[in-house]
């Protein structure tokens, strides 16, 4: 049986350490033996993407297949390239995401544009383990360059949206690209959309120097700073390959991920009068809590962006997404967008005034998140562990461990792409929250102290 190579959203790991060009090379042939024809490519803006993107590339032309390169554009912008190009058997977007710069990841892209499924995965990782042969010198395949898979990309997000309404708003918009995919992109469709665009960390420089590419409250000191000294009337901040968006109110207040997700999903249950929300289990109860309010229904999932994805093709969703900012459209594709999600909550402030105001009519919930380091071996036996202590309680293992109490919840689970254990806890008042997440906290260090193996 094959190892497995890929995580939650791809292969990641440290570069010439874990993410290594020969890696890059081998897994390149095994991918292009599994599409064939043609395959896209594309890279964030890490230091590392020429390296890695060049070894895929060559392990995808020694087995025979044509590369597109497109260069480098945001992951939803590749997505979208393969999902509107019949020819293109598939894709390769080389990127970490939100990881550290020293980290690069390789993510594969079915035809339809979304992120492959677990099976199709495993048949990649099952040719890796064989080492693909590579074709005679007569059947290699070449590389072409692509242009304006960017520009068609933020064509089509400008068309899903009410842009009569947004551009005779008159927004002013901060933008935060963390120096990521996002630099061409963001603030061409603000352009395009008449809002008027302050920029910051707007520069292709994959070591991220302007602050980490993970948008958290923390890294974006200074995306609020500015967002509120200068009368906007919303922040926005992309992670590196600019698949997630999160933002800043007009106040200058941090919008947690799940409450931009609860104000999507309700203006989408809105307009449709009714239907159905996917989301993870570590999306806050406000998501539910405002659907059902809206006439809709929650369906509930594993963590992963691809596979809330699918749960919206099987189930017709009209509208899904993560509480990490990862916003799925169902009317552009069936993946994360940071860009059609910038669009629809300026569509948002477009019709209903201030960000401010949107966010204070939500229901209040507070979520406490903490992570821990832990080693891949000791996950199995940490997890039973967890299990044995809440025995006695209500308990879903739709994705390691969520225990239910009457004003809240506990999620416990291991990351898909690095070896830290997250805790997540939900309760109605912030101080229950912190209490629940310490609790867990404190019995996980314990058991990774004492347990060996």
């Amino acid at each position: 049986m094959a190892n497995r190579l890929f995580g939650t959203n791809g292969v990641r790991g440290i570069i010439n350490e874990d993410m290594t060009s020969e890696l890059g090379l081998r897994l390149g042939k095994a991918i292009g033996e599994f599409f064939g024809g043609s395959v896209a490519i594309a890279s964030d803006t890490r230091v590392s993407g020429d390296m890695i993107k060049s070894a895929v590339s060559a392990g995808l032309m020694a087995v025979g297949c044509r590369v597109l390169d497109l260069g480098t554009i945001p992951t939803p912008a590749i997505q979208y390239f393969v999902k509107t190009h019949d020819h293109v058997s598939g894709g390769v977007m080389i990127t970490a995401s939100h990881n550290p710069p020293e980290f690069n990841g390789i993510k594969c892209i079915a035809a339809d544009g979304t992120e492959l499924h677990r099976s199709d995965e495993e048949q990649i990782e099952g040719k890796y383990e064989e080492d693909v042969p590579c074709k005679p010198w007569s059947e290699v395949g070449t590389r072409d360059e692509v242009l304006g898979a960017a520009d068609s990309y933020v064509d089509a997000i400008v068309s899903l949206v009410d842009t009569e309404k947004i551009r005779s708003a008159n927004l002013v918009a901060v933008l935060d690209c963390a120096n990521g995919a996002s630099y061409y992109t963001a603030p061409l469709l603000l352009s395009k959309l008449n809002v008027r665009a302050i920029t910051i960390n707007a520069n292709p420089q994959g070591e991220f120097p302007g602050h980490p590419s993970e948008p958290t409250e923390e890294n974006l000191a200074t995306l609020i700073e500015i967002t509120k000294y200068a009368n906007a009337n919303i922040g926005i901040a992309h992670d590196g390959d600019a698949d997630r968006t999160v933002f800043i109110t007009d106040q200058g207040q941090f919008v947690s991920g799940d409450k931009s997700l609860a104000l999507m999903a309700e203006m989408a249950v809105s307009k449709k009068g009714g239907g159905k929300v996917v989301t993870p289990v570590s999306s806050s109860s406000m998501v539910e809590d405002v659907v059902v309010r809206a006439g809709g229904e929650v369906i509930y999932t594993a963590v992963g962006s691809p596979v809330v994805a699918r749960k919206m093709i099987d189930t017709d969703a009209i509208f899904g997404g993560e509480e990490n900012g990862g916003l799925i459209f169902p009317e552009q594709q069936y993946c994360r967008d940071g860009a059609m999600t910038a669009a629809k909550m300026l569509e948002y402030i477009a019709k209903n005034g201030s960000l401010q105001d949107g966010i204070d009519s939500l229901p209040a919930y507070f979520t406490d998140k903490r992570k821990l380091e832990c080693p891949a071996e000791k996950r199995e036996a940490l997890m039973e562990h967890l299990k044995g202590i809440n025995a006695s309680r209500r308990t879903d293992s739709t994705d390691g461990l969520k225990i239910i109490y009457p004003d809240g919840w506990a999620l416990l689970r291991p990351s898909g792409t690095e070896q830290i254990f997250r805790i997540y806890s939900e309760a109605k008042d912030a101080e229950t929250a912190e209490k629940r997440g310490a609790y867990y906290e404190d019995i996980v260090k314990d058991f990774l102290k004492t347990r060996k193996t």
